[in-house]
């Protein structure tokens, strides 16, 4: 197929993937995922995984897992969500993202099942479990020696949970998604506990102590062996460098000093302490003396996250992030205070409509001298002239500005920063979700399919 036809036929197998039901329609079961994976054979028992739930810091702490473990001449498969800008991003092997020909190859290899699995249940496989079929398929057909695995939401009713992990990730817990999950701490860690299989290892960021009691009880009773960040293992020392941060982490088998960490904030830092740990735990079946510290440096040195605290312009300097509840938009306003000495930062936000946007929008008052809202491609983003309302009531009437389109809002961002500041001391901050951040991306950086 030529170049040309090939693009053709990716761009329609990805809408025809796109025009099942999408990741927001949630359906706690897993019968249809199990259906289709029993008809091929179960792909997702070839290989080890490392399973990833939380809150904040889900998809930065598997590309760490990823980069430690394949520092270990390991071959890895890791499946990642959202997506910033191409769906190929979500289904990674050797650490890059599957070709537009291999995804629609793996499609194709799988859609008679998919029919078959369809007719034999209630209603069609959706969106996201699809997808996560295709990524245990290409796995498999790699194949790869451990599958990296973050759910795509909660814990025991996502479609990733098929698998039983080697090692379960937790990451900080805090309040989203509720319109989906309970709305207290322990109802939402009594849901991602399912991710905790029997005699697993449990690694736990820190976390708040109802969202603790409730992982550290139930890894008690499926029989999982515990490590918690600040007492098994954590960052030892931290402290700020040109483009990131210097790190030593104390892990569970052994210690690494001088770590150059290529990302920003106290939160990154943390989660690279819980992927060091993940990684030592998936290691320890093979080799008891723990990762090679060097080898540990250079994967962590290498590290990127898109769109994560990402600068994506100099000149002004125009930051791109994916904070998209409040504690992770506490954590980037800190993050943007420690690394950066702007004298006037120009905020650009555009929430999702479901989401608690005032406290979204509480951390940035102290932080941005003015804010200017608008929508990102989404259909469920928040209207612009409903977030300005909620915003004015957060920052006053004269801080508010509203664009109409997100290309439209950060050039009006960058003007009023040059207008206002002093010459190379001004930013703007992009961020309220991963697709504003990823748009943010695709408008200054190009790429995409």
């Amino acid at each position: 197929m030529s170049g040309d036809g090939a693009h053709e036929r990716y761009a329609e197998v990805t809408a025809q993937i796109l025009s099942r039901a999408p990741e927001t329609d949630i359906d706690p079961r897993l019968d249809r995922v199990r259906t289709l994976l029993d008809l091929l054979g179960d792909p997702q028992r070839t290989f080890r995984v490392v399973h990833i739930t939380g809150t904040n810091g889900k998809t930065s702490t598997a590309r760490m897992i990823d980069a430690l473990v394949r520092g270990r001449g390991l071959r890895v498969g890791r499946y990642t969500s959202p997506h910033l800008r191409t769906v190929r991003e979500r289904i990674v092997v050797d650490g890059e993202p599957i070709s537009q020909e291999r995804f629609v190859e793996a499609y194709d290899d799988i859609r008679p099942y998919i029919e078959m699995a369809d007719a034999m249940n209630d209603a069609p496989l959706s969106f996201f479990e699809i997808l996560t079929v295709m990524a245990y398929a290409v796995f498999a057909d790699a194949p790869v020696d451990v599958a990296v695995v973050e759910v795509g939401l909660g814990g025991t009713w996502d479609a990733t949970n098929v698998v039983d992990g080697d090692v379960a990730v937790v990451t900080p817990i805090g309040i989203d998604h509720t319109e989906y999950l309970p709305d207290t701490l322990d109802g939402i860690a009594e849901e991602k506990s399912g991710i905790i299989k029997p005699g697993s290892v449990v690694v736990l960021a820190q976390q708040p102590l109802p969202a603790a009691e409730v992982l550290l009880r139930h890894s008690a009773e499926v029989g999982a062996t515990v490590a918690r960040e600040g007492l098994e293992f954590g960052v030892t020392s931290r402290e700020v460098a040109v483009g990131g941060q210097q790190i030593a982490v104390k892990g569970l088998t052994g210690t690494y000093d001088n770590l150059f960490l290529p990302l920003f904030g106290e939160y990154q830092a943390g989660n690279a302490a819980v992927a060091i740990a993940a990684a030592e735990a998936f290691s320890a079946a093979e080799d008891a003396a723990g990762l090679d510290p060097v080898l540990v440096g250079e994967a962590l040195a290498g590290l990127e996250a898109p769109g994560r605290m990402e600068v994506v312009r100099s000149s002004p300097t125009v930051i791109a992030d994916a904070a998209h509840n409040p504690a992770g938009m506490i954590a980037t306003a800190a993050a943007v205070e420690e690394a950066f000495t702007f004298s006037r930062l120009i905020g650009v936000v555009a929430v999702m409509a479901d989401k608690d946007v005032e406290g979204i929008l509480d951390p940035l008052e102290p932080l941005l001298d003015e804010i200017v809202v608008t929508r990102n491609s989404s259909p469920r983003s928040l209207e612009p002239e409903r977030l300005a309302a909620l915003a004015v009531e957060v920052f006053g009437e004269d801080r508010v500005h509203v664009a109409p389109r997100l290309d439209d809002a950060i050039d009006r961002a960058v003007g009023l920063a040059e207008d206002g500041g002093e010459f190379g001391g001004v930013g703007v901050l992009v961020t309220g979700s991963v697709v504003t951040s990823g748009d943010a991306v695709h408008l200054l950086r190009g790429g995409g399919e």
